[in-house]
């Protein structure tokens, strides 16, 4: 069974590092590998990433549902230092995660370092891993510089 050896090798390395995610992710592909459900597969491949912001996305967004925060202090958000500073911080983030998705359909076996990398920064620097896409895009503006310095 290929990418068996990865997987496993993944999830020791999520559970040795206290990483649940990754751990949790390599055990729901062994057991779909394992019970020969490869059809679905390809269908996480594809839609996996918008499964995984919805659930990001609602996350964050139940403050509002809840009332801990209000229109009025969204308001103030948005035309407030801090706001417009955090809006042009998602404006660049979203950027970043477009160019690490870029990269990742160009080299996709570069997930298993920056898989390595999070899991660096987890131990070493208390670090949160919300996903793969941003550590790609800074990879991808890394090797931007690098490119650019060689030529």
């Amino acid at each position: 069974m290929s990418g068996v050896p990865i997987l496993i090798a993944l999830l020791v390395i999520g559970v040795l590092a206290r990483s649940n995610i990754i751990a949790v992710s390599a055990c729901i592909l062994l057991l779909i590998k394992f019970a020969r459900l490869d059809f679905l597969l390809p269908m996480l491949e594809k839609r996996g990433l918008e499964l995984g912001l919805v659930f990001l996305l609602l996350s964050i967004l139940v403050p509002i549902a809840t009332g801990k925060v209000t229109e009025k202090d969204l308001l103030y958000n948005l035309t407030s230092l801090p706001g417009l500073i955090a809006i042009i911080g998602g404006a660049m983030a979203t950027h970043m995660n477009q160019e690490g998705l870029k990269l990742l359909e160009i080299d996709p076996e570069l997930i298993f370092g920056l898989i390595v990398g999070s899991i660096f920064g987890i131990v070493c620097f208390g670090g949160v891993p919300v996903g793969p896409l941003m550590s790609a895009g800074l990879a991808a503006f890394f090797l931007q510089i690098i490119n650019f310095i060689k030529h």
